[in-house]
């Protein structure tokens, strides 16, 4: 094999949460991974779009980073030594005529596997971009679609456009940090939990934030500097001065060459059983955010799930030669062997 050719037993689509506990699933099974994923470094959505920001639904983990998360998730499968494939796209899908799958990436690299798991989130995500005239020249200095480090925006004055989740989270969190907040939504209606909503409007109730109803119109900069925002409310245009604007209108998420596998698709989501978490492809299975079925909740605990009952399946394509036994790791020795613990 050349240096760009490998083969293995699973290759997992997305180095995401879920990816990365499938593979500590696969692991307890002598199954061993690679892992291709387009961003550069490990943790999905969570290292890329909130490192920082608090995650409050993980079992037994009160509150945790989406980073926090990420590297907790990699000393856990360390054992298991996967192998990773970062900054390169899963391009192609082929099968043998041994019923081996082979993976092939937009840099090149093939990987032969018995089996593929895609855990590719709902695909690659693009931030939906107000439509503001010379937008890009302010982008990634004074124009942000995410918060990957905090302290970035201490003592910034902040100006955050949206009614979401990000929106509100990131007002109540930068709150601390900032010299100054502003919310700006077309109404005073949110689509966010309701305990970080009623967290913004005694920030604003008490003096602490301002809340504005209106929509973007223009930025304003002195020497490429922002210095206000235009907007648009109900008693016309008027100015809000802020040196930073986060806009959080949501992601436009594609699904990329996954489209092109000769997988079923429902709506650009991988429709799978809930017995296996297969899909309609023999060997290729689909979990975390991309797959549907009926009931489904994209959270990360239920991707977690959903990837043991894949290993389970997957066992049977490695290895079909033997027995599969159910264990639990509190009780078997051989499981404890496997991941170094006495």
């Amino acid at each position: 094999m050349s240096e760009k050719s490998f083969k293995t037993d699973v290759v997992i689509i997305g180095a995401g949460p879920v990816g990365l506990f499938a593979v500590f699933e696969l692991g307890l099974l002598d199954i061993k991974c690679h892992l291709i994923d387009i961003l550069e470094v490990v943790g999905g959505q969570c290292s890329e779009l909130y490192p920082e920001k608090p995650i409050y639904d993980i079992p037994a983990i009160p509150v945790c980073t989406g980073q926090e998360l990420t590297d907790k998730l990699m000393a856990q499968i360390e054992p298991f030594d996967p192998y990773f494939h970062l900054g390169q796209m899963a391009e192609s899908i082929s099968k043998k005529e041994d019923g081996n799958w082979v993976v092939k990436t937009d840099l090149g690299t093939v990987i032969e596997a018995r089996v593929i798991v895609v855990a590719a989130g709902g695909g690659s995500f693009v931030p939906k971009k107000p439509p503001l005239k010379g937008l890009e020249e302010f982008e990634g200095k004074s124009v942000f679609y995410s918060v990957k480090r905090m302290e970035d925006f201490r003592d910034k004055n902040i100006l955050i456009a949206g009614g979401g989740d990000s929106a509100l989270d990131w007002t109540v969190n930068l709150h601390p940090l900032a010299k100054k907040i502003t919310l700006l939504h077309r109404r005073d209606d949110f689509r966010a939990a309701p305990d970080t909503i009623n967290k913004m409007r005694k920030l604003v109730a008490d003096g602490e934030m301002q809340l504005e109803i209106a929509q973007l119109k223009e930025l304003r900069s002195e020497n490429g500097v922002l210095k206000t925002v235009a907007v648009k409310g109900e008693t016309g245009e008027y100015d809000i001065e802020c040196d930073t604007l986060l806009a959080f209108y949501g992601l436009t998420m594609k699904l990329g060459p996954v489209a092109n596998f000769g997988i079923n698709l429902d709506r650009n989501l991988i429709p799978v059983d809930t017995e296996k978490f297969e899909t309609d492809v023999a060997g290729i299975f689909a979990i975390g955010d991309i797959n549907t079925y009926p009931g489904k909740l994209k959270l990360i605990l239920s991707g977690f799930h959903e990837a043991a009952l894949m290993a389970q399946q997957a066992f049977r394509y490695v290895h079909p030669e033997r027995k599969l036994r159910f264990q639990y790791t509190t009780s078997s020795s051989e499981l404890q062997g496997k991941l170094g613990v006495t």
